[in-house]
């Protein structure tokens, strides 16, 4: 998915074309999805969980007003995310670019945080996993095509010789450290630190420029 976004930007413009093919991947991957889903739905253990943590006998009234309450919610906070990170970014000489990097790439992924940090506690790794590969699969298919199908929209050359190709090779370390190669893959302390590192040594590079 990240080169195929990769080779839709690589013109510099992200066309209504480019979001209406990243929106078809979307609903080619949730079609997708909700057929595993239902396939392994008899021996997912995350149904039983679901079934839980769900409260039941909630009316579809009440389900459809806390979905629109959550919505309305929702697009109200990120509003007020974007206009206070443009803010902080005229006051500091910083450019939009380098804001949505860091300070909106990080406010809007501590739900998802969150969400790893719990199922790691839980020893839910799977969850933790599945939260991380659907969250990008969203971003890149869905986020990015929005803006493209509302009108061509620039893409600066720093997105792709700096931003894009150092996601792609912390996408390929991150699977070659989980990749158990016949044995059990696992992402422990040590490679979690060194990834830790990297994301720091990335942001750093962001506001000093050295690449």
């Amino acid at each position: 998915i990240m080169l195929v976004a990769l080779v839709l930007l690589v013109d510099g413009t992200l066309s209504p074309v480019d979001g209406a093919v990243l929106m078809g991947g979307m609903v080619v991957m949730t079609y997708w999805l909700v057929t595993l889903g239902k396939r392994s739905r008899v021996s997912d253990p995350i149904a039983g969980e679901f079934d839980v943590v769900v409260p039941k006998g909630v009316s579809t009234k009440k389900a459809l007003f806390f979905l629109i309450g959550g919505l309305v919610v929702l697009l109200a906070s990120s509003e007020l995310v974007v206009w206070a990170a443009v803010g902080l970014a005229r006051a500091f000489g910083v450019s939009d670019l380098i804001i949505g990097l860091t300070i909106i790439a990080i406010g809007t992924s501590l739900p998802e945080l969150a969400t790893s940090i719990v199922s790691a506690v839980k020893k839910e790794h799977d969850i933790a996993i599945g939260n991380i590969l659907g969250s990008n699969m969203f971003n890149l298919l869905a986020v990015l095509s929005l803006p493209g199908l509302m009108g061509p929209q620039a893409i600066e050359d720093a997105v792709l010789t700096r931003d894009m190709p150092f996601m792609i090779i912390l996408t390929l370390t991150l699977f070659a450290m989980s990749y158990g190669f016949g044995r059990a893959g696992t992402v422990g302390r040590f490679k979690g630190a060194l990834l830790l590192g990297a994301f720091i040594a990335y942001q750093l590079n962001l506001y000093r420029g050295w690449i």
